[in-house]
């Protein structure tokens, strides 16, 4: 009975990681597409959507039915409930690789002009972020998990940074506001990437050392 089980956990464990390399593709999809202006991989990235969510509604009603059916304790407990945490926050990182694509279709009417931030160092970083909290989770690796709370702060200092180069940017060269806004999105969209692969980080430490870590927060020591 505990092999079945065992069995279903990385059944469980194997359809979560397919799911993220569908996510994975589409953010690398959509900055792909924000360097290029190539409006076809938008195109793929808007078809990915629908494979995406299915996916995680399939993930979250197996999940739900092992705990219902098994009644799980301890690990396996907090590894079910780190996949359905998990599952979400990869949902949430198609849905912006859905937005940066939609942004990049936009930009693609006006002309390549210079616009004052990196975005696609900010977008590697994100990326960045996501493969090692996903690797943290296929290895349990705790402290991996922890070292992708630490690059959090590096992506949101770049966000701060993109505001206020296209914030003044918008102001000193109004002709250019569409782009700048648009690019100011993107920003934000990849920043948001960063979060939801911080919280993947989370919830791996989380379920291998039964920590809480989020905002901030752990247990204190005996």
């Amino acid at each position: 009975m505990r092999i079945n089980f065992q069995q279903k956990l990385d059944e469980l464990k194997e359809r979560l990681l397919v799911m993220a390399g569908l996510v994975e593709q589409a953010i690398q999809r959509a900055t792909e597409a924000y360097s290029t202006r190539d409006t076809e991989l938008c195109e793929l990235v808007k078809l990915s959507e629908p494979a995406i969510n299915r996916m995680e509604r399939e993930i979250d009603q197996a999940a739900l039915d092992l705990l219902a059916m098994e009644q799980p304790m301890a690990v396996d407990l907090r590894f079910i409930i780190a996949v359905i945490r998990i599952n979400a926050d990869l949902e949430r990182v198609g849905d912006q690789a859905v937005g940066i694509a939609g942004r990049v279709k936009d930009l693609g009417m006006f002309a390549n002009l210079d616009i004052p931030v990196d975005i696609p160092k900010l977008a590697s970083l994100s990326q960045a972020m996501v493969r090692k909290a996903l690797q943290a989770f296929i290895e349990g690796d705790a402290d991996l998990a922890q070292s992708v709370l630490t690059l959090d702060d590096q992506v949101d200092e770049m966000n701060r940074e993109a505001f206020r180069s296209l914030g003044e940017l918008i102001k000193t060269k109004p002709e250019m506001s569409s782009q700048a806004l648009n690019a100011l999105i993107i920003s934000r969209n990849l920043e948001r990437v960063g979060d939801h692969a911080t919280n993947i980080a989370e919830d791996v430490i989380f379920w291998v050392r039964g920590a809480d870590v989020r905002h901030g927060w752990a247990p204190e020591e005996d």
